[in-house]
């Protein structure tokens, strides 16, 4: 029998034998959307997870090296985060497309548990691995503060706003789609998996 290794994902002890990517674990094993490939070299950030209370991209943590520790992804946060996330990043319109959302969310979920009151300059620095392709990232870092005013107690979370109850010209519009890709259950091409799936890839030339 080979090595096993064995950590906490979202509170559960997790083990297997397999040693590659965390990343490929938990979406291909524990199948965890919220954890996006973007890239798979550690360079775009919307793999991010919180592991021992830090941001870490996935993709570049392996099932060994994440032996013993305790790993956090978006489906693991509390009630009451995944709430304060989905309405602040609602609320700002920090989400469009929504691939890097949960990503961002960790990486903020990460500073606010260090620093409640964090700065401007100190969401972007908590956020600087993270790519954004398409929002920019004034509504991200707005997004953010806002979550850490909800969490420290200053703002609260209004229902009525998710639920369009004062749809109108001159008021704030709340996407329909915001839950599911700040919660990463937004369904992109990497996320379908059917039963029996077959999977392709381009194989190009080395040299041009």
């Amino acid at each position: 029998m080979g090595e096993s290794y064995t950590f906490t994902v979202n509170g559960i002890l997790r083990e297997t034998e397999e040693e590659k990517p965390l990343l490929r674990y938990l979406r291909d094993d524990l199948h965890l959307t919220s954890v996006k490939d973007g890239c798979s070299e550690g360079a775009c950030g919307t793999c991010t997870i919180v592991v021992d209370g830090k941001a870490v991209r996935s993709c570049i943590l392996t099932t060994k090296k994440a032996v013993g520790k305790h790993i956090l992804t978006v489906e693991g946060l509390t009630e009451a985060e995944q709430e304060t996330f989905v309405y602040a990043f609602g609320a700002v319109g920090a989400v469009q497309c929504g691939f890097c959302i949960p990503g961002m969310v960790l990486s903020g979920k990460a500073l606010l548990d260090q620093n409640p009151v964090p700065s401007e300059d100190e969401i972007k620095k908590a956020i600087r691995g993270n790519v954004c392709r398409c929002t920019g990232y004034k509504k991200i870092i707005e997004g953010i503060s806002l979550a850490g005013a909800i969490l420290r107690g200053e703002r609260t979370v209004d229902p009525a706003l998710e639920r369009g109850e004062r749809f109108g010209v001159g008021e704030r519009a709340f996407r329909s789609d915001v839950r599911d890709k700040v919660l990463g259950r937004g369904e992109y091409c990497d996320d379908v998996a059917l039963p029996g799936m077959v999977h392709a890839s381009a194989v190009r030339s080395e040299y041009p």
